[in-house]
């Protein structure tokens, strides 16, 4: 049994090492859509913030019209008592002291919408800043990410570069040996075809008898018989 609750634990372990490497890899995703439905609840909150500044609206105006009703009655009952109708006085006392109940009720219910508006609206305010901060944060962390990647690929292209570098080296010099070989053969074809004119020209002066004679074995016998003479 001990076996197999070791056996247990070591399965949970590794389930939550695969769900915590999962939520590495996709920690700026979940962040961001986190963000989204901070953004969500905001907007729901306004909402519901609006529903409670406009209750807080009608209460305020049911406070100030009791407020009126109740001056009104007292007037009401000082005239009655100034004619001395105390049974009217007394009846409009009533009515003022119901006026009064209902503002007293109005009055809390106003403070109460007051009270709630004020902290909604506070909760807003400081939900937006800290949705404002976590959303530059974000671009920070895509930003951090990107130059991450790039540095990455860029260290990763160049280790794996290397021997095809030395390739591109490789094949630069046999061009340029190719190009070499070309330049060569142009040259050594220009040099045949200028030796070549050189002979024919030679040929074409010994053949009209102009330059130097042949210096043959029958021009040397001639020239000694001549000097004989």
């Amino acid at each position: 049994m001990s076996i197999f609750k070791k056996i247990m634990t070591a399965i949970r372990g590794g389930a939550s090492e695969v769900g915590e490497a999962i939520i590495d890899s996709n920690a700026t995703r979940i962040f961001e859509q986190e963000i989204r439905d901070s953004e969500n609840h905001l907007t729901k909150a306004k909402r519901d913030l609006t529903g409670v500044m406009a209750q807080q609206m009608a209460s305020s105006r049911d406070v100030d019209r009791l407020k009126r009703e109740v001056t009104e009655h007292e007037g009401y009952a000082v005239q009655a008592l100034d004619k001395g109708d105390e049974t009217l006085a007394l009846a409009v006392a009533e009515k003022i002291s119901t006026l009064e109940s209902e503002l007293s009720s109005q009055q809390q219910a106003l403070d109460s919408f007051s009270g709630s508006a004020n902290r909604l609206k506070e909760l807003v305010k400081k939900s937006e800043r800290q949705v404002g901060e976590y959303k530059r944060q974000l671009s920070m962390v895509k930003t951090t990410e990107s130059v991450q990647k790039a540095t990455s690929a860029i260290t990763d292209n160049f280790s794996s570069s290397n021997s095809k570098l030395l390739n591109a080296k490789d094949s630069l010099e046999r061009i340029k040996a190719k190009q070499q070989k070309f330049d060569d053969q142009m040259k050594a074809a220009e040099l045949l075809e200028s030796d070549t004119a050189d002979n024919s020209l030679a040929a074409q002066l010994k053949e009209a008898g102009i330059g130097a004679a042949d210096n043959n074995a029958n021009s040397v016998l001639e020239r000694l018989k001549a000097k004989q003479k």
